[in-house]
């Protein structure tokens, strides 16, 4: 199939930065903001957000939690309490120091995670056995003051959800850890045909003040990995900082177990990156802003308004009725030819075009956005086909991009092999590891690869990659 290329949006292989910047801007999903770092997402993108957000809301009701809201200032003595947590996020805190006019007693930050604001709420609410589990999830805004941003991937203001949990013992907080971090690996699989590697972080790589973080990691475009969600299980060390007790079965003192989870709208910029093309945009239909846009065709002689917008507007109802979301494109200054190529730089997985013949024939024509492939359809059957065509693009864009992620996957024995590899085609690396924080930063500092998870199960032994000591094969990457 021959190749296109939108002349509005460079080619991958030329700028694969400037692509993703193209797609995001012309796609319409965001703009700048006037600070550094913080994004205006619009309309066109929102929607894709809540549509991720709807479901990742039903996802983690689904399995016992609630959602509450928590304040967006902390004060410094709270963050400051858990002295390992507070030195992981200090470069990035943003600080408020004067409020109406005065300069406070206390400087605030402004949320960069909302542990401390939460375990120290908790350890109110808290007084005996009979008051876990807490099960507790917040939809929010964070702000990490990034020094290189880049909109959705690494932004200085972003949205997110965070759960926060406490639990009567480490079996149950590492069992709601994983159950999580399942979750999150549902949703990007299968609303984002996102497929996403699954394992643990070494100790240089978890959550500040976490006892173990586990990610979920996808593979870009670019052979780069990105952490697309992650879940921690915190032990007790939240619990000793912000003094959760309680009283336990036997009527003793004891400390709570907690964990904390996240995912964010980083997410977009994962879905961008898996299934964008030099035409723009991608979505997966489950989370497309809209899953079939309709271009009425206008007649040789006559007027579109009298002749094809009627019958469009019935399609389109019809359409929504059967619960597909559907957008009538009854812009009159632009040509169907304009049209399609606007439709495709931002992504709608089908185009329903419908003109003065296929009225004639009581038909329409389909175009899916990620082969291009063609089909005639009678309008009496168009909502039963689409809606088996959108299945079919969500489940063939997913076999596509593990079929990425499993070309762009490289076993490797010895360190030349691996620089190599990493220097040429980047993707997951998988190599032997002996566990040294040392190697890891060695490799770290000479490659840019990072060890994105060890993953799940059973180790598999594989001698180090750098040192040829007894090791474990881990999976390596550069990373957004």
């Amino acid at each position: 199939m021959e190749e296109r290329v939108s002349k509005e949006i460079t080619p991958k292989s030329k700028d694969y930065s400037q692509w993703y910047l193209d797609v995001v801007l012309k796609a319409d999903l965001a703009d700048y903001g006037p600070v550094k770092g913080c994004m205006i997402i619009k309309p066109y993108g929102y929607a894709v957000w809540e549509n991720m957000q709807r479901d990742m809301d039903r996802r983690i009701k689904e399995t016992g939690h609630v959602n509450a809201y928590f304040p967006l200032f902390v004060p410094k003595s709270l963050l400051e309490r858990e002295k390992e947590h507070v030195a992981g996020f200090s470069p990035e805190c943003a600080w408020v120091t004067i409020g109406g006019g005065a300069e406070l007693e206390e400087p605030l930050a402004i949320r960069p995670t909302s542990e401390a604001i939460i375990c120290s709420t908790y350890a109110k609410w808290v007084g005996s056995w009979r008051d876990l589990p807490v099960l507790i999830n917040q939809w929010a805004n964070v702000v990490r003051w990034e020094k290189v941003t880049r909109p959705f991937l690494r932004t200085t203001e972003f949205l997110w959800q965070e759960g926060h949990t406490l639990h009567e013992n480490e079996a149950e907080a590492e069992e709601e850890t994983l159950r999580m971090l399942d979750v999150y690996r549902a949703f990007s699989e299968e609303q984002l045909a996102m497929p996403v590697l699954v394992g643990r972080k070494t100790e240089s790589e978890k959550f500040a003040g976490a006892l173990r973080t586990y990610a979920i990691e996808a593979l870009m475009g670019d052979g780069r990995a990105l952490q697309a969600g992650t879940s921690h299980n915190l032990g007790q060390h939240f619990a000793d900082a912000y003094g959760i007790e309680y009283l336990d079965r036997s009527q003793q003192r004891a400390k709570p177990w907690s964990t904390s989870w996240g995912t964010s709208t980083r997410m977009i910029g994962g879905l961008i990156m898996s299934h964008g093309d030099d035409l723009g945009l991608v979505l997966p239909p489950r989370v497309a802003t809209y899953q079939v846009v309709i271009v009425p065709i206008p007649p040789k002689k006559g007027d579109v308004a009298e002749t094809v917008l009627p019958k469009a507007r019935e399609v389109l109802a019809m359409l929504k009725g059967a619960g597909v979301r559907a957008h009538l494109d009854a812009r009159d200054q632009f040509q169907p030819g304009y049209k399609y190529a606007d439709w495709e730089m931002r992504g709608v997985p089908v185009r329903l075009e419908l003109g003065p013949k296929d009225i004639e024939k009581d038909q329409c024509v389909l175009v899916r956005r990620d082969n291009r492939a063609k089909e005639f359809v009678p309008l009496a059957g168009t909502a039963a086909r689409l809606q088996a065509l959108l299945e079919t693009m969500q489940a063939e864009l997913l076999e596509r991009a593990r079929a990425f992620v499993a070309a762009n996957t490289t076993r490797v024995k010895s360190y030349d092999e691996f620089k190599q590899v990493m220097a040429e085609k980047r993707g997951f690396i998988v190599a032997g590891w002996n566990g040294d924080p040392k190697v890891e930063a060695k490799v770290k500092e000479e490659t840019k690869a990072t060890i994105r998870v060890i993953p799940m199960g059973e180790p598999v032994e594989a001698p180090c990659v750098v040192t040829g000591e007894r090791g474990r094969e881990v999976v390596f990457a550069q990373a957004y």
